[in-house]
């Protein structure tokens, strides 16, 4: 992850990631919520009530107010490797989270003090030959029982494809199959994680969403998640 390449767009991300996605017919919002949503959904259906969540590669909290809406009761921690990302969520959401600047190659959190984990759209971001470091860091941190949620574009989908393709900061991303990414969580020391396929329809086809609980199975959603137990 380099620091330099996510300063430069952390003033116009949100407008940015705006433009690009504009074909969904939904805004960052959408795809923001539904992740949370989700995540929420997952550790009601294990049993885990998080009081701290780890946001790993934060960027300008597009997540940070939806974690105060479905976890209220729980502590925040924002960690990214922009500084200048950092600042603006703190000063868009003053109070809601605890900012912790990755400098090195390691999580400055002490082990076994995170419940919940969480990533979205960040490994594509980071040099394969990096996976294990982040995931070994990620798993380290995560108490015995914690809950690692994984968040992806997939591969597979034109549409995504297309959208990454297209999208200034994302220049130099690597889109990873959900098999690949499942084979390097194991491999970290997470227990085989569930896989889950997701955004099937645009808004012009809300109507059809329901559906898409159904369709968890199908490779073909413009992203994935891999949840996992450490």
């Amino acid at each position: 992850m380099d620091q330099a390449e996510f300063d430069q767009y952390a003033e116009h991300y949100e407008r940015m990631m705006r433009e690009n996605i504009a074909v969904t017919g939904e805004g960052p919002e959408y795809f923001a919520r539904y992740k949370i949503a989700d995540t929420h959904e997952r550790c009601k259906r294990v049993g885990l009530q998080p009081k701290q969540i780890l946001d790993f590669g934060s960027g300008i909290g597009a997540s940070t107010p939806l974690f105060a809406e479905f976890f209220p009761e729980a502590e925040q921690i924002s960690a990214d490797v922009s500084q200048k990302s950092l600042s603006f969520l703190g000063a868009k959401y003053p109070g809601l989270s605890k900012l912790v600047h990755i400098s090195d190659d390691k999580l400055p959190l002490d082990d076994n003090s995170i419940d919940l984990a969480f990533t979205a759209c960040v490994f594509h971001h980071i040099a394969p030959d990096e996976h294990h470091q982040w995931l070994t860091e990620i798993r380290r941190v995560l108490r015995p029982g914690g809950l690692f949620m994984l968040f992806e574009h997939n591969p597979f989908n034109p549409l995504t494809v297309r959208a990454v393709n297209t999208c200034p900061f994302d220049e130099n991303a690597i889109l990873i199959k959900s098999s690949t990414m499942a084979e390097r969580l194991r491999r970290a020391g997470f227990e085989p994680p569930q896989t889950d396929y997701r955004i099937f329809f645009p808004s012009a086809l809300a109507v059809m969403r329901p559906l898409e609980q159904a369709m968890k199975w199908l490779p073909l959603g413009g992203q994935y998640s891999l949840s996992a137990r450490t």
